[in-house]
């Protein structure tokens, strides 16, 4: 029998390829086995259900406090008195949003002159009634928007969950 040189080269090559499919293969079948993904954009964050205001005590164009999903993260729920995008109760008129600038984390005001919450620290301006849409400044993202609804029965806002990341964190739910 004639004796076959190869060259390292050679091997390396047809080695390195067989593993390629071979892996390419086996991850397939692996993942089969695995939990069902979500949705695309969908979340399974267990965010909580949180009583944030009762509509009759908010007053029209002012910032109202609360924390939401816990209590290490301020948000301002604000009932802005004419409809907007993404607005609940019986008006369609009230909206909720972190109260931490997407910048580097600064609290943010609400100004209801200007109907926009502006950053101290570096200047940035949001839009509530506009998704909390970054108008200028140093933020790169907008505001992250706490989903709310409204339990007309008990006349109650509650915050349900988070559209947005919550500056400094890699979770909105710890």
């Amino acid at each position: 029998m004639e004796d076959v040189k190869l060259s390292r080269r050679f091997f390396l090559k047809s080695t390195g390829g067989v593993a390629a499919v071979a892996g390419a293969t086996v991850i397939p079948i692996h993942n089969a086995q695995a939990a069902p993904s979500a949705a695309a954009g969908s979340t399974t964050l267990p965010y909580p259900r949180k009583a944030a205001a009762k509509v009759k005590s908010l007053p029209l164009n002012e910032a109202v406090n609360f924390t939401y999903p816990d209590e290490a993260s301020p948000c301002y729920i604000i009932r802005m008195g004419n409809p907007v995008p993404g607005g609940v109760g019986p008006n369609q008129d009230i909206v909720a949003y972190s109260a931490m600038c997407t910048h580097m984390g600064c609290p943010v005001m609400y100004d209801g002159g200007s109907r926009t919450f502006k950053c101290g620290c570096h200047f940035s301006i949001f839009d509530p009634e506009n998704g909390g849409q970054m108008v200028c400044g140093q933020a790169t993202e907008d505001l992250p928007r706490i989903i709310l609804e409204y339990d007309a029965a008990t006349d109650t806002v509650h915050a349900v969950g988070v559209d947005g990341l919550i500056y400094g964190r890699q979770a909105n739910v710890l």
